[in-house]
């Protein structure tokens, strides 16, 4: 197995398995999202490879902003992370993860940080698995607002 950088050669494997962790996305923004991180030093993505077939992938940045949990700025977060099923308990994000930490320390970063969904049972296990400590809990509301002038 190999990791390879993101870069526009494997572009198109890598929005193939950004669509399989997140099928709602809508694929020609999430290509222009991902096209814009090939230039901007605040994001990186690496691509897992088994032959010619890709089969996992990590996108991590630095967010300058607040962080739940870091008093450090920049922090690293793990933006998202994927290993096609077949391919589980492997060492596949075990090996993506150290990339991405990798990347985190070579741009000074001391803390690496992540979210999940409360019901995401095997996103809790992998994070606490692979050191991460939760920070905290939180529920998100949104209230529709009525449109008066």
């Amino acid at each position: 197995m190999t990791i390879e950088q993101h870069m526009l050669s494997n572009h198109d494997a890598l929005l193939t398995l950004n669509q399989k962790l997140f099928p709602d996305s809508i694929l020609h923004e999430e290509d222009l999202a991902y096209r814009s991180f090939l230039a901007n030093p605040n994001h990186q993505c690496f691509i897992a490879k088994e032959q010619s077939n890709s089969i996992g992938f990590v996108h991590v940045s630095l967010r300058y902003d607040y962080v739940e949990g870091s008093d450090e700025s920049p922090t690293a977060y793990l933006e998202a992370i994927y290993v096609s099923p077949e391919n589980r308990g492997t060492g596949v994000a075990a090996l993506l993860l150290a990339q991405a930490e990798a990347w985190a320390r070579e741009k000074g970063c001391t803390v690496l940080a992540s979210d999940t969904e409360l019901h995401n049972t095997s996103g809790i296990q992998f994070h606490e698995s692979h050191g991460f400590e939760e920070a905290n809990r939180i529920i998100c509301y949104t209230k529709k607002l009525d449109n008066q002038s």
